[in-house]
């Protein structure tokens, strides 16, 4: 039999170790970057995504997914349980988060916010025109805002500052918050005449650790059991029991 080359030996010894050391490479599938579309866009469960932009249409990121950037403009954006998304936002459209799901900050122009039990974001929720709500066990490290809507913490924490303008702000029990801030009317707007005052409680074994400030008139709820900072523009009134009379 005749002998082969040791060039040519050498050189399938070569091609066999350089494929299976990019074996496990072509293997790994990588960050999905996907294109900005004029509709819906849905991330995969369990797979990862760079970054989704829609323009007309809602996203749905599934669970278990991991998405740097989810970006519309027209359209609602839905993180389904177990997810994790850098930063999400929206103009017309509302921001929903399931359970125990990982975030950096989330925005939106018109609609509201909502974190669900055990989630966590590391940056800020803000809207302009909408709500916000945070469920039991959630987390969020900075500031939580909004201008035309109210903010409800249900067994939550936010390190951050809650602020309004035209909204109800209300910590149920165990709930806390770095601060409060509820800013001044710019009546150059609208017309303000017979304007509801915002409605603020602090309830059972709530915790407000800095400063409330109200730069408007508020209708300000303390419970007994409650602990809060210093108060600037605003007389608190004491309650029993789980809420304020209306």
């Amino acid at each position: 039999m005749p002998q082969l080359p040791s060039s040519f030996i050498r050189l399938a010894v070569g091609v066999l170790a350089a494929s299976l050391l990019l074996a496990p490479l072509a293997q790994a599938e990588p960050a999905r970057k996907q294109p900005r579309v004029f509709g819906g866009l849905v991330a995969t469960a369990g797979a990862e995504y760079e970054r989704l932009d829609a323009v007309n249409g809602g996203i749905r990121i599934e669970r278990e997914a991991r998405v740097g950037t989810a970006e519309t403009v027209n359209g609602g954006i839905l993180v389904e349980d177990g997810a994790e998304v850098g930063h999400a936002e929206t103009v017309n459209g509302g921001i929903r988060f399931g359970e125990r799901v990982r975030l950096g900050h989330a925005e939106t122009v018109n609609g509201s916010i909502k974190l669900g039990r055990d989630s966590q974001a590391s940056g800020s929720l803000r809207t302009v025109n909408g709500g916000i709500g945070l469920a039991a066990g959630s987390r969020v490290e900075g500031d939580v805002a909004t201008i035309n809507g109210g903010i409800r913490l249900r067994g939550a924490a936010v390190r951050g500052v809650l602020r309004t303008v035209n909204g109800d702000i209300h910590l149920e029990r165990g709930s806390s918050a770095g601060g409060i801030q509820i800013e001044a009317v710019h009546r150059g707007w609208w017309n303000w005449s017979g304007e509801k005052l915002p409605r603020v409680v602090i309830g059972p074994d709530g915790v407000v650790d800095g400063p409330m400030v109200f730069r408007r008139t508020v209708r300000l709820y303390v419970h007994a059991s409650a602990r809060i900072g210093p108060i600037e523009g605003a007389t608190p009134l004491p309650f029993e029991g789980e809420s304020p009379p209306e």
